[in-house]
C-alpha cells in the first residue's frame, strides 16, 4: 500500500448510500462524487489528465480490490504506485486490440474497477456489451475519454507547473482544478484543487488561495465547460 495511505484513511460511503453499493476514492477526492465515493454499475468518464484517471482508482485499490487497466500501454506502474494504486492488485493489458470490449468485459468480470482507454468513440453494440458486464458484476468503469450515457464525468479545467525557478530547474508538481458533472444534475459542477502529482509523486488536496483568481470562483471558460458538460448529461439521462 502507498506510503501515507491506510485503509482508515480511505474515503467511506455517506450514510444515504450503503457502503456496499459504493467503492471508496481517496479523501481528497470525495467531494467530487455525491455519495463520496464511486457508485458500483456506472461509468466515470475523465477527460483531460490520465493521472486522474488513475487517482480515482486508488481508494479503491488502496482499500483492497482488484483493478485493470485497458489500452494504456504507456501507464507506469511507479506513476500508478505513486497515486496509492497497489501494483500487486493491478492487472494491465495495454494493447487489446479490436477485441477491447471483450477484454474489457473478462476484466471487470474479476475486477471492481477497469480503467479503460478505448482505442476510438465507442460503438453502440461495444458499450452495451461492457455496461451489461458493469451491471452484472457491480463494479465501476473509468473511461479515460468520452462515454456515451456516462453517470459522472470529470475534467481538468485549469493546471499550474510548480518546481520551475529564474528559467532553470524541473517541473515537480502539478496543480489542478478538477470539475466534475453528474448525469442529470443541473446544478454547479463540483470542484476540488489537487497536487497531482505532488512534490512527493502522490495526490493531494490544494490550497484555492494559490490562484490569482479567488478562491471557489470559475473563469468564464470553466463555468461554459461545466454548462456543457452539465447539460449533455441531463440530455443523456431523458
Amino acid at each position: 500500500m502507498h506510503q501515507g495511505i491506510s485503509r482508515a484513511a480511505v474515503g467511506v460511503a455517506s450514510a444515504s448510500q450503503p457502503r456496499d453499493r459504493v467503492l471508496p476514492v481517496l479523501p481528497v477526492l470525495r467531494d467530487l462524487f455525491p455519495y463520496g465515493g464511486l457508485q458500483r454499475g456506472s461509468v466515470v468518464a475523465v477527460s483531460g489528465s490520465g493521472l486522474l484517471s488513475l487517482a480515482i482508482a486508488a481508494g479503491a485499490s488502496a482499500a483492497g480490490a482488484w483493478c485493470g487497466v485497458v489500452g494504456l500501454p504507456e501507464l507506469g506502474v511507479r506513476a500508478a504506485a505513486g497515486v496509492g494504486v497497489e501494483p500487486g492488485r493491478l492487472l494491465l493489458v495495454g494493447e487489446p486490440g479490436r477485441r477491447w470490449p471483450q477484454v474489457t468485459a473478462a476484466l471487470l468480470d474479476g475486477c471492481e474497477l477497469v480503467l479503460l482507454r478505448p482505442p476510438g468513440p465507442p460503438g453502440a453494440h461495444a458499450a452495451r456489451h461492457v455496461e451489461a458486464m458493469l451491471r452484472r458484476t457491480g463494479g465501476v468503469l473509468v473511461v479515460a475519454g468520452d462515454w456515451p450515457g456516462a453517470q459522472a464525468r470529470l475534467w481538468v479545467a485549469t493546471q499550474q507547473w510548480a518546481g520551475m525557478g529564474a528559467g532553470h530547474g524541473r517541473l515537480m508538481s502539478r496543480r489542478v482544478h478538477v470539475l466534475a458533472a453528474r448525469r442529470g444534475a443541473a446544478a454547479r459542477p463540483a470542484e476540488q484543487w489537487l497536487w497531482l502529482p505532488g512534490p512527493d509523486g502522490g495526490v493531494a488536496a490544494a490550497d484555492p488561495a494559490l490562484s490569482e483568481m479567488a478562491p471557489g470562483e470559475l473563469t468564464a471558460a470553466e463555468r461554459a465547460a461545466g454548462k456543457l458538460a452539465a447539460a449533455e448529461l441531463a440530455v443523456r439521462a431523458g
